[in-house]
């Protein structure tokens, strides 16, 4: 997960490479004569070693439109404690000065999603930030409840 400014400029950097060493070897495969299944097969390692970098530069930057996913049972919670910073504008220092704590626990903070963080050190985050959370409860599609008798 691409966690601010600093490493999205880097992942598109690397991206633009990648794409340029992609179509240069296209190239290449072309010029040798190959074509159609072959050079598909032969290019397809490339491709998917560029996908996983090029879906974390655009999950970024719908993070940074404010676009996220639903939260389910706080499933995510720590991703999107993070992109929630991303899409404010704030850098990882103008959280921890909000927090009153170090950079650093910040960034091991999210460099680990958040894992295992307590409910009151959310809302603490989440205050910091300035947003709210408002949760739903919803019953089950088929609630459980007791057998009724049939009286005779």
């Amino acid at each position: 997960m691409i966690r601010n400014e600093s490493e999205y400029q880097d992942a598109c950097r690397r991206l633009l490479e990648e794409r340029t060493r992609l179509l240069e070897h296209e190239q290449s495969l072309k010029k040798e004569g190959i074509k159609g299944a072959a050079l598909k097969r032969a290019l397809d390692p490339f491709r998917s070693f560029h996908l996983p970098l090029q879906e974390e530069v655009e999950s970024y930057e719908r993070l940074r439109r404010g676009e996220f996913e639903e939260l389910l049972n706080f499933h995510g919670l720590g991703r999107t404690l993070v992109g929630l910073r991303i899409a404010l504008g704030l850098s990882q220092r103008d959280l921890a000065e909000r927090l009153s704590i170090h950079e650093s626990q910040v960034s091991r903070d999210e460099r680990n999603e958040y894992h295992g963080i307590s409910v009151d050190r959310a809302s603490r985050i989440l205050d910091a930030l300035g947003v709210r959370l408002k949760s739903i409860f919803e019953q089950p599609l088929v609630a459980h409840r007791p057998k009724v008798k049939a009286s005779a």
